[in-house]
């Protein structure tokens, strides 16, 4: 009884016990770290408006184009469609876009534009003008429209849409959905894996593709059909998947599509396959099931006579480069169109002649669009410098979205050869007027086995002639995410050059952009080839640049950057002054064992229990007592990817060696920071925490 009393003595003490500033401090929503005279603040990077996904006309003459602009008090975003002339004048929003509008499409004959919005509920297909002045709701369907496309004859959408596959009817998984809400128990039983996808749990739901019949006013005309009836996979896959991962015939009766079906053994492998179905209904048939690797993207061309595709080259290996392939329509006579391209190709989009393919892949530093002529496989690069992130042809027009370090993502319309290309949207250009901000500078240095390796360093801000700077050291993850001359809206260097720090990136052993034995490097050397290459790289921008005070500098990581920056803790801490950990991994083996994607150990050549020697080599909280160096560790409380364990692990590891060290838990984030004021004091944490290991006084 004595024991009770105590205990409860002491809760009662903790309970009342004033919170100290060290043991728990919130950030203040939205507050800001004043960025430098010309610089990018993260209010400004918060607020930016977000171009993508553009569509040209039929006619060629117009580009529909999203815009998500930001809602600061709501905390969110909001999609927008827009469209612009591409022989020039002034971009409009459309007006159907109140309520939320996105995904915008064409009618075949450019006299309409269908659209999703959530604006009656639920994610439905719309139907607008041209103009997009008055907008009609064409679906109204029991679930929600995840990606559709309009069929090039006009008469049907294919959609993907989630249900239960034991289902007979779309009302059948809604019920079952509302059934499960109002049940009192909350216990769920699981048979098989994935059971959690990125940010939430798996509730057993198939994305499948429906066929949709359009009557003579372009609205739904019956009940949609099941192009994937009984079949146990997704179209588009879960949880990112894309609409390219289906394609509509030219005639408009056979849908490929792009899916996994290993039932159990499903959640460790990426085999996915290309399935062929006609539109009414016939078997489907797995048309590259030879293949062990990834087949996706398909891509019919104009005439309908030939179907392409990128197949991936073997089963589980990350940043695998795909090989273009080419067949008969229905997937016979395959060829690889490209079979000695050490680059990885990605997106695939015909022509509108035929007598090419558009694709783009990551190209020593920069996001490189490619022309493959369709016959001979001769390459062209259509983009220098900077990043082109998206693309749309129709008609012999040729739209792209390009950006750099400097500058967010524009379109443009794409000029062949020398000729510069023209400016459709500036939709930052107020903002962007504002400020200086500085060039990357690229260098090149001897990395692991003495192998060419490229990183960028940046000035500050206001930079002056002769001074120095502390500097910060932004290492990418993936790991086979390489930096590239793009703008970036979570990790965006001009937000620490505006902040008066000097930067350096590499893009280490295994970052994609640099040839096949580039990339596979990494594989079982999570922790010794890329650290070298970092090593290498800081000697290297240090001796090259006199402006980088490098006795004031912290190293910054997310997700395998993290993982870095946890490694570095142990094996390289001397250069550091602070560390900031965002999304890393403390313990390696039970990371590959917890996280959402079941085939990633891979990476480590198989499961930890057949080579656990590996794993433990370069799992970072195996030197936690090396550890001395001040780190921040950041975390969302939704990321499934690298689960918050680890995040809590490295803090409990600092806090009992009394090393000094910050917990930032972010609840409704998952593995990125998406909403605005969370961005905002995200980034707060980040600056306040380097800049105050980083003043004058060691």
């Amino acid at each position: 009884m004595r024991w009770m009393i105590t205990t409860a003595a002491a809760a009662l003490m903790l309970a009342v016990a004033p919170m100290t500033a060290s043991a728990q401090t919130a950030s203040p929503s939205g507050a800001e770290v004043a960025a430098l005279p010309g610089g990018l603040s993260m209010r400004a990077l918060a607020m930016m408006d977000r171009v993508s996904d553009p569509r040209v006309s039929p006619d060629g003459r117009r580009v529909l184009y999203s815009v998500r602009s930001t809602d600061w008090d709501g905390n969110r975003g909001v999609s927008a469609l827009w469209v612009a002339d591409v022989s020039g004048g002034e971009p409009r929003k459309l007006a159907v876009s109140t309520g939320g509008a996105s995904t915008g499409r064409w009618a075949v004959d450019g006299q309409a534009i269908y659209f999703l919005s959530a604006r009656g509920g639920s994610n439905q297909v719309w139907r607008a003008d041209a103009e997009g002045n008055a907008a009609v709701q064409v679906t109204t369907y029991p679930v929600d429209v995840v990606a559709f496309k309009v069929s090039p004859d006009g008469r049907n959408l294919i959609l993907s849409l989630p249900i239960f596959i034991d289902c007979d009817t779309l009302q059948c998984t809604k019920d079952r959905i509302e059934a499960d809400n109002r049940s009192p128990s909350t216990v769920t039983g699981y048979d098989r894996m994935p059971l959690r996808q990125f940010d939430h749990w798996n509730d057993g739901r198939r994305q499948h593709l429906f066929v949709q019949a359009l009557n003579g006013s372009g609205l739904a005309d019956g009940t949609p059909r099941d192009l994937m009836a009984g079949i146990d996979a997704d179209t588009p896959s879960q949880p990112q998947g894309t609409e390219d991962e289906f394609v509509v015939s030219p005639d408009g009766r056979t849908v490929v599509f792009s899916a996994q079906t290993q039932g159990r053994q499903e959640a460790f492998t990426n085999n996915s396959d290309l399935f062929r179905v006609s539109i009414d209904g016939a078997t489907v048939a797995n048309i590259t099931a030879t293949n062990v690797g990834a087949d996706g993207s398909p891509a019919f061309s104009p005439d309908g006579r030939r179907l392409a595709w990128l197949a991936g080259r073997r089963e589980n290996v990350g940043g695998d480069q795909a090989v273009v392939m080419v067949a008969d329509a229905d997937g016979s006579n395959p060829r690889a169109l490209v079979d000695d391209w050490d680059r990885g190709p990605a997106g695939l989009r015909w022509r509108s002649d035929g007598r090419s393919l558009l694709t783009t892949t990551a190209d020593n530093g920069v996001q490189r669009l490619y022309e493959i002529d369709a016959r001979s496989g001769e390459l062209e690069a259509l983009s220098g410098s900077g990043s082109v992130t998206m693309m749309d042809e129709a008609n012999g027009v040729l739209v792209v979205g390009e950006e750099d370090f400097s500058l967010p993502p524009d379109l443009y319309l794409y000029a062949p050869g020398d000729a510069p290309w023209r400016t459709i949207t500036s939709q930052n250009a107020t903002t962007m007027a504002a400020m200086d901000l500085p060039n990357a500078e690229r260098f090149e240095f001897e990395g692991w086995n003495d192998e060419f390796v490229q990183g960028w360093v940046f000035k500050p801000v206001g930079y002056v002639e002769g001074q120095t700077y502390p500097a910060v050291y932004l290492i990418h993850g993936g790991p086979k995410s390489p930096w590239t001359e793009s703008w970036s809206y979570r990790w965006n260097p001009q937000i620490y050059t505006s902040a008066g720090y000097a930067v350096v990136m590499v893009n280490f052993h295994g970052s994609p952009g640099y040839g096949q034995a580039f990339t596979d490097a990494i594989n079982d050397h999570w922790g010794d080839r890329p650290l070298e290459d970092l090593q290498k790289g800081w000697a290297a921008a240090l001796a090259s640049n006199s402006f980088i005070d490098g006795d004031r500098a912290c190293a910054l990581g997310a997700s395998y950057g993290g993982y870095m920056v946890n490694l570095i803790a142990g094996k390289w801490n001397g250069p550091w002054r602070c560390l900031v950990n965002h999304a890393g991994v403390f313990d390696v083996p039970q990371l590959m064992n917890a996280m959402d994607l079941g085939n990633f150990i891979w990476e480590f050549g198989g499961p930890s229990w057949e080579r656990m020697d590996l794993y433990r080599e370069f799992s970072p909280g195996d030197f936690a007592s090396d550890w001395t160096k001040p780190m921040l560790v950041l975390h969302g409380s939704r990321d499934f990817r690298v689960p918050i364990d680890q995040g809590l692990a490295t803090f409990s590891a600092l806090q009992r060696q009394g090393i000094p060290s910050r917990f930032v838990q972010i609840p409704d984030e998952n593995h990125w920071v998406l909403k605005p004021r969370n961005y905002v004091d995200w980034q707060r944490e980040i600056l306040d925490w380097t800049a105050r290991w980083t003043a004058e006084a060691p």
